[in-house]
């Protein structure tokens, strides 16, 4: 059982929780994703999926795939400082991703808007075919301190 400390990790000096499900090295049932951020705030990985997450055999199952886009468009949207949550989430998945072919999941802020932030995704194979396209937007959220002093 995974422990449910606050325990935290550093990418490129953000922190995340060590337990995260797509990212925490403390997490052994996770994809434990190694993001590295550029300096204009797009998130890449690059990984290599087994058979632990096929849906139908030799293909990694959409929900996993899904997983990496939205973690990739979360990182990039805290490359520029923001607390967010996703709200809306779009995927168009135009080809199958193979369990065991090396992938790349990148993820960029599109635009800013108030409170909503717009995101996109890719996931491509190795040899550079997109294999899907993700669209998301992120809301801000509203810190506490905020909440109570508007009361």
């Amino acid at each position: 059982m995974i422990s449910a400390t606050r325990t935290r990790s550093t990418v490129d000096g953000m922190q995340f929780q060590t337990t995260c499900f797509a990212c925490g090295s403390d997490n052994p049932h996770g994809l434990q994703l190694k993001f590295r951020i550029d300096p204009v705030g797009t998130a890449t990985a690059s990984l290599v999926l087994g058979s632990e997450w096929e849906g139908l055999r030799g293909i990694v199952h959409g929900g996993i795939v899904t997983t990496l886009l939205d973690e990739a468009m979360a990182k990039a949207v805290a490359a520029i400082g923001c607390k967010t949550m996703t709200a809306e989430l779009r995927v168009r998945f135009r080809q199958y991703a193979e369990t065991g072919e090396r992938l790349q999941v990148r993820g960029w802020v599109v635009s800013r808007k108030a409170r909503l932030i717009e995101t996109e995704a890719t996931l491509v194979a190795a040899d550079g075919s997109e294999r899907t396209h993700a669209w998301a937007v992120f809301l801000v959220s509203k810190t506490r301190g905020k909440e109570r002093q508007s009361q």
